[in-house]
């Protein structure tokens, strides 16, 4: 576990085991979970394809199970309505 070397204190990206993922995620480590930068993501949360945040105060956060959900809607498995439509002419 790693320690805050000011407070000795773990710090809150070590506090939980590995077989526990968080469940809400900043808004950094959320656009990392989908692979886009922090500015994509922000365009992808304004025009809905992915959610918005939970607020925590001050704080935003994303929830991870949201984030799974849209991110499986997005274009471009096997099953998207589009390819299969491609598919019936080949």
């Amino acid at each position: 576990m790693e320690v805050d070397s000011r407070s000795r204190a773990p710090t809150r990206a070590h506090s939980l085991p590995p077989s526990l993922p968080p469940i809400g995620l900043s808004r950094e480590v959320a656009a990392a979970y989908i692979d886009v930068s922090p500015s994509k993501f922000d365009e992808m949360v304004k025009d809905g394809r992915m959610p918005k945040p939970k607020r925590i105060d001050a704080r935003r956060v994303w929830d991870r199970q949201k984030l799974e959900r849209a991110f499986a809607k997005l274009p471009g498995d096997d099953d998207d309505t589009e390819s299969n439509k491609w598919s019936a002419f080949q």
